[in-house]
C-alpha cells in the first residue's frame, strides 16, 4: 500500500473520499453482515413447529434446517470472494441477495423437510455475497487502526444480533407463525439492499478488479493459506471464538438447568452479551490512540486471566460455582473476549490490500471451521459441571495466544 493513498486517519482514498459518515457505514455494515446470524438464530424457537408442519418423523432430523446453512455458507464465501474482487462490490451484495430470497421461497414453499434443506443452503450460499462484499468494502476504505476502530462498532451490532434474533424469531411466532420469519427474512434483506443501493457506491475501481482465472484463484489462495501472518491470526480468532461459542451454545443448559434461573436466564444472557458490546464499544474508542495490536496484547493476556481465574472457581466449588461469582467472572472475561473479536479480523486481513475478497471468504470459511468443532468437542464432555467450559477457555485461549505471539514475530522479521 503506497503512502499516497492513504490518509493519517487510515482512509484509504481511492480518488474519493467514503461518500458516509461514520455512523451510517457502520450500521450498514452491521446490518449487511447480521444477515446470517439472524438468519440462523431467529430460526431456533421455531424447530419444532417446523418439524411438526413437514411431517418429520425424528426431531432431532430439524436441527438440520440450522448445520446445513453452515454447508451453503462455506460453499458461498469461496464462491464470492473471487467474483467480489472480479466485479466489484455492488454486483456481489445484488447477486447474493437475488439468491437468498430465492432460498428464502423455497422454504417458504416447502412441504417436506428435503425440500427446506435445499432452501437453506441456497439461503446460506446467497447471504454469503453481502457477509463477504460488507468485509470487502470495510479493507477497500480502511486500514490499520482505523479499520479496527469501524470493525470494532460494527462487530458490537454483530455480536448482540445472535442474541436477539431467538426472541425476534419467538415473537414473529407468537403473533404469526413460523412461516412468517421466512417472510420477515425477506423484509430484512429487501429493506437492507434498498439502503445499500441507495447510499453506498462502488469501492473497487475497475483499475484495481482482478479478473478470474483458476490460475489466479490458486495463485492468490496458495499466498492467503501459505501466509503466516494471515493464518496465525485467523487461527487465534478461530481459537477464541470456538471457546466462546462452546458458552454460547450451551448457555441455555447452563443458567436454566445447571443454575435453575427459569425466566431470568434472557436477562441474564444479556447482561454477558452487554459487556462484548460495551468491550467492542470501548476498543472502537481507544483503538485509534492505542493501535490495535497494543489493545489485542492487553485483551489477550486478560482472557487468559480470566480462565485461570474461572478454573480456579470451578475447583474451589467443585464444578458449579455459585451464580454471582460466576456471572462477576465472566462478565470480566467477556470483555477481553469483545476487544479480540473485531481486532483480530483486522489484523488477519491487513497484509491483504486487493485480494480482499478473497481473504474475507478465506479466513471466514477457516475461522469457522476451526470454530465449530472446538465448541462441538468442549460442549460433549458437558455433564452436569461447568468444568469443560473452564477447561476450553483455559486450552484455546492460550492457544490463541501463542498463535498471536507467532503471528507477531514473524512480522516483526519480514
Amino acid at each position: 500500500m503506497s503512502h499516497s493513498n492513504e490518509t493519517t486517519s487510515g482512509v484509504i482514498m481511492h480518488g474519493k473520499k467514503p461518500a458516509l459518515g461514520i455512523f451510517e457505514f457502520v450500521a450498514l455494515m452491521a446490518t449487511m453482515t447480521s444477515l446470517v446470524a439472524l438468519s440462523i438464530d431467529a430460526m431456533l424457537p421455531a424447530l419444532l413447529q417446523i418439524g411438526e408442519a413437514l411431517n418429520v418423523e425424528e426431531a432431532h432430523h430439524t436441527h438440520l434446517i440450522v448445520s446445513v446453512f453452515f454447508v451453503g455458507m462455506a460453499f458461498g464465501q469461496l464462491f464470492f470472494g473471487p467474483f467480489s474482487d472480479a466485479r466489484g462490490r455492488r454486483l456481489t451484495i445484488l447477486v447474493g441477495l437475488c439468491i437468498f430470497a430465492l432460498g428464502t421461497f423455497i422454504c417458504m414453499a416447502a412441504t417436506n423437510l428435503e425440500t427446506m434443506l435445499v432452501g437453506r443452503v441456497v439461503q446460506a450460499f446467497g447471504v454469503s455475497g453481502p457477509r463477504i462484499a460488507s468485509m470487502a468494502i470495510i479493507r477497500d476504505l480502511y486500514v490499520g487502526d482505523a479499520m479496527a476502530r469501524v470493525m470494532s462498532f460494527i462487530m458490537m451490532v454483530f455480536i448482540l444480533v445472535p442474541m436477539l434474533a431467538p426472541v425476534i424469531g419467538q415473537t414473529v411466532m407468537n403473533l404469526f407463525s413460523w412461516f412468517h420469519i421466512f417472510s420477515f427474512f425477506l423484509l430484512v434483506a429487501t429493506l437492507s439492499g434498498i439502503w445499500f443501493f441507495a447510499r453506498q457506491g462502488e469501492t473497487l475501481v475497475r483499475s484495481r478488479r482482478r479478473p478470474f482465472a483458476w490460475k489466479q484463484l490458486f495463485v492468490s489462495s496458495k499466498y492467503i493459506l501459505t501466509h503466516p501472518e494471515v493464518m496465525g491470526y485467523t487461527f487465534s480468532m478461530a481459537c477464541v471464538f470456538g471457546a466462546f461459542l462452546a458458552y454460547l451454545s450451551a448457555s441455555q443448559t447452563i443458567f436454566q438447568v445447571f443454575y435453575g434461573v427459569g425466566d431470568l436466564f434472557p436477562y441474564i444472557f444479556a447482561l454477558l452479551a452487554f459487556s462484548i458490546g460495551l468491550a467492542s464499544y470501548f476498543n472502537g474508542k481507544m483503538v485509534m490512540q492505542f493501535g490495535m495490536r497494543r489493545l489485542c496484547r492487553f485483551a489477550l493476556k486478560g482472557v487468559n486471566v480470566f480462565a485461570v481465574v474461572y478454573f480456579g472457581l470451578l475447583v474451589a466449588f467443585d464444578g458449579l460455582p455459585p451464580l454471582l461469582p460466576t456471572l462477576i467472572t465472566m462478565f470480566a472475561g467477556f470483555f477481553f473476549v469483545g476487544i479480540l473479536f473485531g481486532n483480530l479480523n483486522s489484523m488477519a486481513m491487513q497484509p491483504l490490500g486487493e485480494m480482499a475478497g478473497l481473504g474475507a471468504a478465506i479466513i471466514g470459511s477457516l475461522s469457522s471451521l476451526f470454530s465449530v468443532p472446538i465448541a462441538l468437542i468442549v460442549d460433549s464432555f458437558l455433564d452436569g459441571n461447568l468444568f469443560p467450559i473452564g477447561v476450553g477457555f483455559l486450552i484455546f485461549f492460550c492457544l490463541a495466544y501463542l498463535a498471536v505471539a507467532y503471528a507477531e514475530k514473524v512480522r516483526a522479521s519480514d
